[in-house]
């Protein structure tokens, strides 16, 4: 009986040091993070539009293509080569009314498409639109509004009251020019009332200016400033 309990004890200690031994070295600690560039939230980007858009046929959700027209430098390291192709989406649009309200096309911009294919995610507003026309930025959300063409409507309101004066003249002397000038002036209206306002209309080519609104993180690795050829028999 002795001889079995001391075999016991004999065993029970060599488990225990075994459980208490020396852990294994550590892994080395050298494979270390790849360093990442940043591209800071505020950084605006000009792009060049890839399709047409307009408030007349564009629907929330459609998508907005748009690619960058000149290389975007942090620190002396290309972040952004031109080229890179931005994504995006319509958020909201509007069109002109009849009587008051002008058309407004609101665009975020999603996911950025470098040249060799590395994709990184953003969030992206239209800060300014120098290459379009008769439009203004409404807010700093970036919703794109059509200039006023509030001219243009009185514009038809008096064209159409001189021409009613003109056939009054002609049929019914003074009088009858002063009756035709306000059926014209009620008839110019009406046309006015009638048409909506002018849409907002981008062209393919059209400068827009993108502001980034959260900075963003991206491997210095997958950036290229040349785009690949693929070349196939």
């Amino acid at each position: 009986m002795k001889s079995l309990a001391l075999c016991v004890l004999l065993l029970a200690g060599l488990a225990g040091a075994q459980s208490t031994s020396t852990p294994g070295p550590a892994a080395p600690s050298g494979q270390s993070e790849k360093p990442m560039l940043t591209i800071p939230a505020g950084t605006r980007v000009p792009l060049s539009l890839k399709q047409a858009i307009s408030t007349k046929t564009a629907k929330e959700g459609d998508p907005v293509y748009a690619e960058t027209a000149f290389p975007f430098v942090v620190n002396d390291r290309v972040v952004i080569p031109a080229g890179t192709y931005i994504q995006g989406k319509i958020t909201r649009v509007r069109r002109g009314g009849h009587v008051k309200g002008r058309a407004e096309l609101l665009v975020h911009f999603t996911s950025m498409i470098y040249p060799s294919g590395y994709t990184v995610m953003l969030g992206g507003s239209v800060e300014n639109t120098p290459g379009a026309e008769k439009t203004s930025m409404k807010d700093s959300e970036g919703t794109i509004r059509q200039d006023s063409d509030v001219g243009k409507k009185v514009g038809s309101v008096a064209q159409g009251a001189g021409t009613g004066a003109v056939i009054g003249a002609v049929t019914g002397g003074g009088k009858g020019a002063g009756i035709g000038a306000g059926i014209g002036g009620v008839a110019g209206l009406a046309i006015g009332m009638l048409s909506r306002g002018a849409d907002v209309m981008l062209t393919p080519g059209t400068s827009i200016e993108m502001e980034i609104q959260r900075e963003v993180m991206v491997d210095p690795s997958r950036i290229s400033s040349r785009r690949e050829v693929i070349v196939r028999d």
